[in-house]
């Protein structure tokens, strides 16, 4: 559920902060995300986004910035934000809450939250 953040949150100088950095618990193929390590349980991300660690970056931005948000927050960031990247629903997550660094996986259709 998207939500209001902590009053006096300025969502723009958060979001300046936030960067994607992946997880290499998620990798199949070796990425800026660091050394494979990849988990039983984990979903794996799809090759499509090897090499855009940027325009990630600016997706969980973007998205900051809008209040695609969740109510927890640890430090200054939300602990999720959503996101629509290729007409797909992706959820950031919160992995370095003093660097303002994310991982972000893809959502099953219609169980992210609505208005993204």
């Amino acid at each position: 559920m998207i939500a209001v953040p902590p009053t006096g949150t300025d969502l723009t100088s958060v979001a300046k902060l936030a960067q994607y950095v992946g997880s290499p618990e998620h990798k199949r193929a070796p990425s800026f995300a660091g050394q494979l390590a990849p988990r039983a349980d984990a979903s794996i991300c799809g090759k499509k986004f090897l090499g855009r660690q940027e325009e990630l970056t600016e997706a969980i931005r973007e998205n900051i910035a809008r209040g695609n948000i969740g109510a927890q927050w640890e430090g200054q960031f939300p602990r999720y934000v959503w996101c629509k990247i290729e007409g797909e629903d992706y959820e950031a997550r919160l992995v370095n809450r003093d660097k303002g660094e994310y991982k972000g996986y893809r959502l099953e259709p219609g169980t992210g939250p609505k208005g993204v």
